[in-house]
């Protein structure tokens, strides 16, 4: 999609969708609907509108940007940093949480944590996978989550699959985690359903 030109127009038919499903998530009774995650690409980043179209969007499908989290990869912030700045700030105004997806597999530069307005940074799987195994994963993911409770920021780790690894998790203070310990993938349908089987 990248090299077709054609990844901003996915990413915004993906924030579409995501603002479409949360209303009709709300629209259909479920009384507090999930935060949904969408990824967003250096492209849409780097475009000069994105802020404008991403809040079009919640509008036009009634939907808080609160109920939106963007994830953002290092590198999308790294490629231009002073345009990135300017639009995760614009982001950031408006209501959306933003996320460094994949924190610490990329550049890993601390002094951008201090200059970009972000929320949360999320602990990639490949740490998280070897915590209860790995002395250093298990280093690495506790000088994350001490340094972003530092800088005031959240800590979410992916690709959680066995409660020693939730465990473990729990006992560095990390804010939240996702895997398929909760729950796989599955469809739209099949998510309201698992929705109301936990209200």
């Amino acid at each position: 999609a990248e090299e077709r030109g054609l990844i901003i127009a996915l990413g915004d038919w993906s924030l579409d969708a995501a603002a479409r499903q949360w209303r009709a998530w709300s629209s259909a009774g479920i009384a507090q609907p999930p935060v949904i995650a969408v990824n967003v690409s250096a492209a849409q980043m780097m475009s000069d509108s994105f802020s404008e179209r991403a809040l079009a969007i919640m509008r036009t499908h009634d939907v808080s940007p609160r109920f939106i989290e963007l994830e953002i990869t290092e590198s999308a912030l790294m490629h231009d940093p002073a345009k990135a700045k300017r639009v995760a700030s614009q982001l950031v105004e408006q209501g959306f949480t933003l996320s460094i997806d994949d924190f610490g597999t990329g550049y890993s530069s601390l002094a951008y944590l201090k200059r970009f307005t972000v929320d949360k940074l999320k602990i990639d799987q490949s740490f998280v996978r070897d915590i209860t195994s790995d002395g250093d994963s298990a280093a690495i993911v506790r000088a994350v989550v001490q340094m972003a409770s530092s800088l005031k920021l959240k800590t979410i780790a992916e690709g959680v699959e066995t409660e020693s690894q939730a465990a473990a998790l729990r006992a560095t203070g990390c804010d939240e985690v996702q895997g398929y310990l909760y729950a796989r993938p599955m469809p739209a349908a099949e998510c309201e359903a698992y929705l109301r089987g936990k209200a």
